[in-house]
């Protein structure tokens, strides 16, 4: 069969173990993102399969309906918000999604990206390649308060490294995850504006959907201080569109350290973010570690497998089994 892997931007497919196990198959590999929904089609107008690498590329029915070969879309990691699900059942396409994760990597940058913006890592890493010395006085964090939003399987996870670090920690968030922050011993703000007003650092750690998206205001950022500091390893669209950058422009918060954007690749330093001198982007490297290509990339894998032994697994459209 032939199988197109999509949006490997470092080519790290091939060099996978579970790649091996696709030996005799046809493989097509971009390291590239196709926006164009024609061009995309093109692309894969040959593609049996097509792996999704996350959510890097969109599969509306304008491209789904230009597929007549394809027959099964393996998306790493169980978010489908991005494929036209209806098309695909409507055309006989099998949308395999299955797996979760690892959240230590995502956590582990959201540290980074604390302390990079908070110490100003990126600022002196530069002057020193300049030829200079120390040029600012960083901040510390024993002390400060941490704020997670929300309390989940990340959110844990930095949590817990706010706690070591001497910081006062507190969430919030809806009532499953505040019920969980308060049984693991951490507190819970008093209310909403509090969390924003009081809180030094917020970590978000929120699913997208429909429930979350834009569910962190301009309001909400206009509460933070001006010395504050916010993290978004999620996802984009939590953020009110324009809010971060408007919120930031008149210094309430100070700082951010961003890995997602609401168009993604970002290239050639198109976004405003990536301008501002207080404020430190990452290309959403939250999952881009060697452990988690192997665990998404191997679901995907599996789900080609099984496909093809006439058993599909984790299908996320189990009407189109019917016809």
């Amino acid at each position: 069969m032939k199988i197109a892997i999509i949006d490997d931007y470092q080519d790290a497919f091939r060099g996978l173990n579970c790649a091996k196990q696709l030996a005799g198959h046809e493989l097509m590999v971009f390291t590239d993102t196709e926006k164009d929904p024609a061009k995309l089609a093109a692309r894969l107008q040959d593609a049996e399969i097509v792996v999704l690498t996350q959510q890097r590329s969109r599969m509306p029915r304008a491209v789904v309906e230009k597929l007549p070969k394809l027959k099964l879309l393996s998306q790493t990691g169980h978010n489908v918000y991005h494929i036209d699900i209806a098309a695909c059942t409507e055309k006989g396409i099998v949308v395999s999604a299955g797996g979760r994760g690892n959240p230590n990597p995502t956590a582990e940058l959201a540290w980074g990206l604390i302390l990079a913006a908070l110490r100003r890592i990126p600022q002196e890493v530069q002057r020193m390649k300049n030829g200079q010395w120390q040029g600012s006085v960083g901040t510390g964090l024993a002390g400060k308060t941490l704020g997670i939003y929300a309390y989940g399987r990340i959110g844990s996870l930095v949590a817990n490294v706010g706690k070591a670090f001497g910081m006062r920690v507190w969430c919030w968030g809806r009532e499953g995850s505040t019920t969980k922050a308060k049984a693991a011993g951490f507190e819970v703000a008093s209310s909403r504006e509090a969390f924003f007003a009081e809180s030094d650092v917020i970590s978000i750690h929120l699913p997208l959907n429909d429930g979350t998206r834009g569910i962190v205001t301009l309001e909400d950022l206009r509460r933070m201080k001006k010395s504050a500091l916010i993290v978004n390893t999620s996802r984009a669209p939590i953020i009110a569109k324009d809010a971060l950058v408007t919120a930031l422009k008149a210094g309430r918060p100070g700082r951010a350290g961003i890995d997602v954007y609401e168009e993604e690749p970002v290239i050639g330093g198109n976004h405003p973010l990536v301008a501002m001198d207080n404020v430190v982007c990452t290309p959403h490297l939250g999952y881009v570690e060697e452990k988690t290509y192997e665990s998404y990339y191997g679901t995907a894998v599996e789900q080609i497998l099984a496909f093809a032994s006439g058993k599909p697994v984790n299908v996320a459209n189990p009407e189109v089994l019917k016809k």
